[in-house]
């Protein structure tokens, strides 16, 4: 089932659209979650002038940033202690960054420089689709060795599964070979939940079935409505936009383990990235925890 047509499918409407009433004030024994955002999703703003987009990100409510391997690293340039300093001068916590392809020796290193500010995760950002599920059965053993590193340094090693994951390879799928063959105690999950909706996984099932993996979310709505055939849109909106029921998730995510939520939008409709920040951080503050 393609991803345009399985947003459509009645049945998990239902599960993912269900009333928003029950939203976050009626969700009893959860503590609100900090607005967390992904930086990939300002990159450009980020890579004209970090200072001023982490000012504009604090000014909205962030309080939790994700960083990721861009040009001038992970760091953007400042040495890592200054970029906590720098971060932190607007109310933002570096917690976790995806990193680019390195070898174990390098990753050591960045792992180091990473516990020495307090993050909490490295995160793998992408595989790519490969042609056997033996390719994946090998990340799964790359994963707990670098696992291993982060335990060494006093960190979490975290893997993002895009779409390809939840697309089957020999009959069967990435995502779950990757659980079956990592070490729980080593290898946490960031659950795209976009990515989960439109392959037509069903999240909820994934987080209960492995409570305390998917450890981390990156969170973007699913439009309403059909695209248009051929288009080469996809079908990413922004939260309370699309079918995705976020007061239920997030409450969902909480039940089973999740720690931390980044906004991270990836298509912007007649507004900015920082704009589109703005409104998702602004709709995130409405929802209530009792």
């Amino acid at each position: 089932m393609n991803r345009r047509n399985f947003i459509h499918s009645a049945g998990m409407l239902a599960a993912l659209a269900a009333s928003p009433a029950i939203a976050f004030d009626a969700v009893v024994g959860h503590k609100k979650p900090a607005l967390g955002i992904q930086l990939y999703m300002v990159k450009e703003d980020m890579e004209r002038d970090p200072a001023g987009t982490l000012k504009q990100l604090g000014a909205m409510g962030y309080k939790q940033i994700e960083s990721y391997g861009s040009d001038k690293g992970i760091f953007w340039g400042y040495s890592n202690k200054d970029f906590r300093k720098l971060a932190g001068a607007f109310g933002l916590q570096l917690i976790s960054s995806h990193y680019n392809p390195c070898s174990l020796q390098e990753f050591d290193k960045l792992a180091g420089q990473a516990a020495e500010i307090g993050m909490k995760y490295l995160v793998c950002p992408w595989l790519g689709p490969q042609k056997s599920i033996d390719a994946f059965k090998n990340f799964a053993q790359d994963f707990n060795e670098r696992g291993a590193i982060c335990k060494k340094h006093g960190l979490q090693f975290g893997y993002h599964p895009h779409d390809y994951p939840y697309k089957p390879v020999d009959g069967q799928l990435p995502i779950d070979v990757l659980l079956k063959n990592t070490d729980k105690a080593l290898v946490h999950y960031q659950m795209d939940v976009y990515y989960a909706v439109t392959e037509g996984a069903d999240p909820y099932a994934y987080m209960q079935k492995n409570k305390g993996r998917f450890t981390m979310a990156h969170m973007r709505d699913v439009l309403k409505k059909r695209l248009p055939q051929g288009s080469k849109e996809e079908s990413a909106c922004d939260l309370g936009q699309g079918i995705i029921n976020f007061p239920k998730f997030i409450a969902a995510g909480l039940d089973t383990g999740m720690h931390y939520f980044f906004v991270e939008q990836s298509r912007f409709y007649k507004e900015t990235p920082l704009q589109s920040a703005q409104k998702n951080a602004a709709y995130l503050k409405s929802m209530r925890l009792a």
